[in-house]
């Protein structure tokens, strides 16, 4: 006859020929699952009597599994006699069910000291509605709370923070992006940027941001934030585009007295990067990195990046502007000392130009209106007769490969060759300033035909006003690789104009 361990390992026709477990292989199972969890854990039979108790349990109160397992109750021993009775009503003896129910209250420990604990009870109910005990696992109540805590933590930053906030994977793409990311990124739901390439929706910068993204993952969080510049995708109507070739011309407001106000204003624009109305929007993000590890892997195993960042680039373009002013003003008063000290009013002229271009433009020309034509020409807003323009000067002077056609001065009396749709003539006759660009990749024609030097793609030509009359032209010239001329290039390009402008007069008052 067969033994009882034997009976029990034997296939049978219900197991379909497969070894049945003894009780002893799932005693095992089911200590190794208890102790295993990272909760404490206890069970009590249908009289109350304690038949499990897991190592977290030990491990928080200091009672061992031989001093728990079979004491009827917690009382005198986990629980101090006065508080037993209520701790058994709410915690043994339950309302009828299946449902959990929190709890918090002391218990002792085997030091005797006392630890509150948040406990979660369920009833076990037999197949026929009896009772057939109660099961508690329960954890000390500041770890709880820091843990709840850390759940509302990560839910403010993922609701409607005043920052954006975005866990990236460790593939480098967004898994979770609260409403001011999504905002930011300029989507209407936050569903629409999970899962995708950082490359779909932003495209300068994504290099910069992802080399970032990967540093955090391999070597942690960033000692301090960074702050971005990127360039967004942004779905917006194309626009029209010109005639192959053409240039894109806005004319300024004069700041003259004799100032002609705004004409002909074509309908390209002559601002940089990030302008509304174009198809891309430039943004600065300072932003913060921190690498996600998982707590619950023996080694730290990097699950992701939380990138946290606010849109700071108002602030930045301010001051950006606000240094700009600062070193104009600084490179005027700068000029203005140095002319001074030039013995000739057209070298001072020059001078005014040469330190104009130091961060400014590549290069600069100076034009002057013919004299043989009744100089000074009263121009003024309004006049239809295009001027016959002379080189009076170039800054820079010389410039490697660059050799001008025909060298500065107004004595040999050969005009430039301006047609009458130039910039400079326009600017002229119109007494303001007038901002070119080459619309996109500079055509290699482009600039030969303006007479401008090769490489050039955004031009500035103002006209040299004083004493009520139209002197010439002062053109400011910068490559493809700089942006166009903005308002506040206009304005500063005026104010220079203003000196040249009195310095050559001077120098026609002395001849």
């Amino acid at each position: 006859m067969a033994t009882q361990s034997e009976t029990h390992s034997a296939s049978t026709p219900e197991s379909g020929g497969r070894e049945t477990s003894g009780p002893d292989e799932d005693e095992l199972l089911l200590a190794a699952l208890l102790n295993g969890m990272d909760a404490a854990l206890c069970a009590f039979d249908a009289e109350g009597v304690v038949t499990h108790w897991n190592r977290e349990a030990e491990r928080i109160l200091g009672w061992t599994r031989a001093d728990a397992v079979g004491r009827a109750g917690l009382a005198g021993w986990a629980v101090r006699p006065a508080d037993a009775d209520e701790v058994e009503t709410r915690l043994l003896r339950p309302p009828g069910g299946a449902g959990r129910r929190v709890h918090e209250f002391a218990l002792l420990t085997k030091s005797g000291g006392r630890v509150l604990v948040r406990t979660q009870a369920t009833g076990m109910v037999a197949a026929d509605g009896s009772s057939r005990g109660v099961y508690c696992a329960f954890s000390e109540v500041h770890a709880q709370v820091g843990l709840e805590r850390s759940l509302a933590l990560s839910e403010a930053l993922l609701d409607d923070a005043c920052w954006g906030a975005v866990l990236v994977d460790a593939d480098l793409r967004p898994a979770v992006v609260n409403s001011y990311a999504a905002r930011a990124f300029q989507r209407a739901t936050r569903a629409e940027l999970l899962g995708r390439p950082l490359g779909d929706v932003v495209e300068q910068g994504v290099e910069e941001l992802e080399g970032a993204l990967q540093h955090v993952l391999g070597q942690g969080a960033t000692p301090a934030p960074a702050e971005i510049w990127v360039t967004l995708r942004e779905a917006t109507p194309p626009e029209t585009p010109g005639p192959p070739g053409s240039a894109a011309t806005r004319t300024d407001e004069g700041s003259g007295p004799a100032s002609g106000g705004r004409a002909g204003q074509g309908g390209g624009s002559g601002g940089g990067p990030g302008k509304r109305g174009t198809a891309a929007v430039r943004r600065c993000w300072r932003s913060g990195f921190l690498r996600l590890d998982s707590p619950m892997a023996e080694e730290p195993v990097p699950l992701g990046v939380a990138w946290l960042f606010q849109d700071v680039t108002e602030s930045k373009r301010a001051e950006q502007d606000a240094a700009r002013l600062r070193f104009r003003g600084s490179q005027l008063h700068r000029a203005a000392r140095a002319s001074a000290e030039c013995e000739s009013p057209m070298e001072a002229a020059a001078v005014q130009l040469d330190f104009a271009l130091v961060g400014f433009a590549d290069h600069a020309l100076l034009d002057l209106a013919d004299p043989r034509e009744g100089w000074p020409r009263d121009a003024g807003a309004g006049s239809d007769a295009a001027p016959r323009l002379l080189r009076a000067a170039t800054a820079p002077v010389s410039s490697p490969g660059r050799v001008p056609p025909v060298e500065p001065s107004l004595a040999s009396g050969i005009p430039v060759g301006y047609g009458e749709g130039h910039p400079a003539v326009q600017a002229y006759l119109r007494c303001g300033a007038v901002r070119a660009s080459a619309g996109g990749p500079a055509p290699a024609s482009w600039a030969a035909e303006r007479r401008w030097p090769d490489g050039t793609a955004h031009a500035l030509c103002t006209v040299l006003r004083a004493r009520g009359r139209s002197l010439g032209i002062a053109t400011f010239l910068r490559g493809a690789s700089r942006a166009p001329f903005d308002r506040a290039d206009a304005a500063y390009a005026e104010e220079v104009a203003l000196r040249v402008a009195g310095a050559i007069d001077l120098a026609y008052a002395i001849r």
